[in-house]
């Protein structure tokens, strides 16, 4: 590595293991498949790590089609959570992947504390997973489907729930931004162990067809992302950082290096690049070497003094 790119290395408090981040470039769950569908377009190990698609105890087909729509300035997505299931994740995803030299982050998901606990702890001991990131934007069946992510009592169980089982894994809590006061739940989620926090996940949001009066979504609504929900995100991340006293990863409509440093200037550790990768499968592989010139462009000496720099 040279010593431009040497600069990007992220000291990330209470991760430890596998997690060490040799840039702020991680790619956001969903976007960017198990990590293996995108080697075609970069070398995974020069990406600061990769967060996999959302994964729970069993294979879910997810929602019918028609699931996508594009809208202005990004896209709906109501995929429902498609994926192949922990155990085939395990058996034939992750073994492929360059752990040894890529941070690799299972993002999870369930709809009741137990299956959280029992997900946290099939991948607790999986060989060079590096963390999890828990989506909190589930419904809990159990309470008759409330989102964990609405309620700072309910997102904090969830958090324990993985905690106790995610042994030294280090533990992120995404955050949903469809809530009142999103501070609340990320000092909810910070006080039950939550090592760090990312955010924001979608927003929700729906598309029509004016000819056909019908919606673009099967589902009718679905999560807004792209350039359309920056705002929202670094006005979340610049809050989330000021509430709370472990590392934040910014999501939400980043695409550019100035994009990613914006996020850093609002307190973000790292970032993670979403819907960009839909438009071009190679963004977040060009974005690394792109951060790195900004910052001599803009002489900053390195990201650990730069991080919250915003002047208010």
């Amino acid at each position: 590595m040279d010593k431009k790119l040497e600069r990007l290395r992220i000291n990330l408090p209470h991760a430890g293991g596998n997690l060490q981040l040799k840039n702020p470039v991680l790619t956001a769950s969903g976007t960017f498949g198990y990590g293996l569908e995108y080697t075609p377009y970069g070398n995974l190990t020069e990406l600061g790590g990769i967060v996999t698609k959302g994964l729970s105890l069993k294979p879910r087909p997810g929602n019918p089609m028609p699931r996508i729509a594009e809208t202005s300035c990004g896209m709906l997505n109501a995929i429902g959570l498609q994926n192949c299931g922990v155990e085939e994740f395990l058996k034939n995803c992750l073994p492929k992947l360059p752990v040894l030299d890529l941070p690799v982050i299972a993002n999870i998901y369930a709809h009741s504390l137990d299956d959280f606990a029992e997900l946290s702890g099939i991948l607790a001991d999986a060989p060079g997973l590096a963390g999890l990131e828990v989506n909190i934007s589930c419904p809990n069946v159990s309470c008759g489907g409330v989102l964990f992510g609405q309620n700072p009592r309910e997102a904090a169980r969830v958090t324990e729930a993985v905690k106790k089982k995610a042994k030294k894994l280090p533990v992120i809590v995404k955050l949903s931004p469809n809530v009142t006061d999103i501070t609340e739940i990320a000092k909810a989620c910070a006080e039950a162990g939550a090592d760090m926090l990312s955010c924001i996940n979608t927003l929700t949001g729906m598309a029509v067809d004016l000819v056909k009066r019908r919606p673009l979504l099967a589902n009718i609504t679905g999560g807004l992302s792209g350039p359309a929900i920056k705002p929202v995100a670094l006005r979340c991340v610049w809050q989330v950082a000021r509430a709370v006293n472990i590392p934040v990863i910014g999501i939400g409509g980043i695409s550019s290096a100035e994009d990613a440093l914006e996020f850093i200037m609002a307190g973000a550790y790292a970032v993670q690049i979403g819907t960009a990768n839909f438009r071009r499968p190679d963004r977040a592989f060009t974005l690394v070497r792109e951060i790195a010139d900004l910052m001599d462009k803009l002489d900053i000496e390195n990201l650990e003094s730069f991080r919250g720099s915003l002047q208010v």
